[in-house]
């Protein structure tokens, strides 16, 4: 798996930003290559809670299932999906003097047999920039709300 991690520092506290990030489908407004995420269970923040996505990714989109493995409140949210791209989402929240830094780490599996190989390397880096992108969009958001 390709692991890649970013942090950013929010002038916002902890408990705006985990609520900001709470729901799902805030995946689509701050997540470049996010087309849609749906079927969120309600309430989504519980260990076991699921949600559907479609994620654009070297022109191709995949469809898959994102189960969340653990919840605590204002500290930490993992998800991993096992269809679609296999993906683990690590988000994790604590106090940065006056505001909050975020810390995102996403494992993944790039899918081979349907990018090529040669992709490979190119979707990593994609992946990367995508990574910067959703964490200056978080930043706009929650700073700015």
């Amino acid at each position: 798996m390709v692991k890649v991690e970013k942090s950013v520092v929010l002038k916002a506290p902890v408990e705006k930003v985990f609520d900001f990030m709470a729901d799902p489908k805030v995946n689509v407004e701050i997540m470049p290559s996010m087309v849609d995420v749906r079927d969120v269970e309600d309430p989504p923040g519980h260990v076991g809670g699921h949600f559907h996505w479609t994620y654009k990714m070297v022109g191709m989109k995949f469809d898959g299932e994102s189960k969340v493995l653990e919840w605590e409140k204002n500290r930490r949210v993992v998800t991993e999906s096992k269809s679609g791209i296999k993906t683990r989402w690590s988000f994790s929240y604590q106090p940065e003097g006056s505001g909050s830094k975020m810390t995102v780490t996403v494992e993944y599996e790039v899918p081979v047999p349907v990018v090529g190989k040669m992709a490979e390397a190119l979707v990593r880096k994609q992946n990367e920039k995508e990574l910067d992108l959703i964490l200056s969009n978080v930043k706009a958001r929650v700073e700015g709300a």
